[in-house]
């Protein structure tokens, strides 16, 4: 069981570069790694959390592995926790 981070390459609010937080094992895992990460619940989209990169190295130290965001989107797929946007 494993949560993951990619870097924080993805523009977004408040000027800040963003980051995708996701387990390897469950949404249950997701979630309770974000609480005691502090991220409110807000900010989970379908299978991820976005984070801002002020929170990237907190996550590190508090266990999540930081990998590349081919091999995070990979592992996610490879989880079955992968959930596409609904048209």
């Amino acid at each position: 069981m494993t949560v993951l981070i990619d870097p924080p390459n993805w523009p977004g609010p408040r000027g800040l570069m963003w980051s995708h937080l996701v387990s390897d094992s469950s949404l249950s895992e997701l979630h309770d790694f974000a609480l005691r990460l502090g991220v409110p619940e807000r900010a989970f989209d379908r299978d991820h959390y976005d984070v801002p990169e002020t929170v990237h190295a907190r996550a590190v130290s508090l266990g999540a592995q930081a990998v590349g965001s081919r091999e995070l989107l990979q592992r996610l797929v490879a989880a079955g926790l992968r959930r596409r946007k609904r048209r």
